[in-house]
């Protein structure tokens, strides 16, 4: 999903995940570029897109990719929508044993 079209993204929040046992369809549901995270990120001025990877060689290991434009613009979202942005994620959490932030990335050579 994409909220600003072809807008080149210059913010990107890195996660892995693990889902738990026999929850994997719900998890890449919830966590896929349509899933209620992306719909949510969605309504934020400066959202990109959401991206969902699933590791080759390890099936239950998934790297979702959050892109926006900006940090600012994601700083902006969180600070407006952060009760709901709380609330999916404890719904969300039922469907993970582990989840990790790996970081967040700034776009160099824009």
């Amino acid at each position: 999903m994409t909220g600003e079209g072809n807008v080149t993204w210059g913010y990107m929040i890195a996660w892995e995940f693990r889902p738990k046992g026999g929850a994997a369809s719900q998890f890449e549901e919830a966590y896929g570029p349509q899933g209620v995270w992306a719909k949510f990120f969605a309504q934020g001025k400066g959202f990109i897109a959401t991206e969902l990877n699933r590791d080759l060689k390890d099936a239950s290991r998934y790297l979702t990719l959050d892109l926006w434009v900006s940090k600012e613009a994601h700083e902006r979202f969180l600070a407006e929508h952060g009760g709901e942005y709380r609330a999916i994620d404890a719904q969300c959490e039922a469907l993970t044993e582990q989840e990790n932030e790996l970081g967040r990335f700034e776009r160099l050579g824009r």
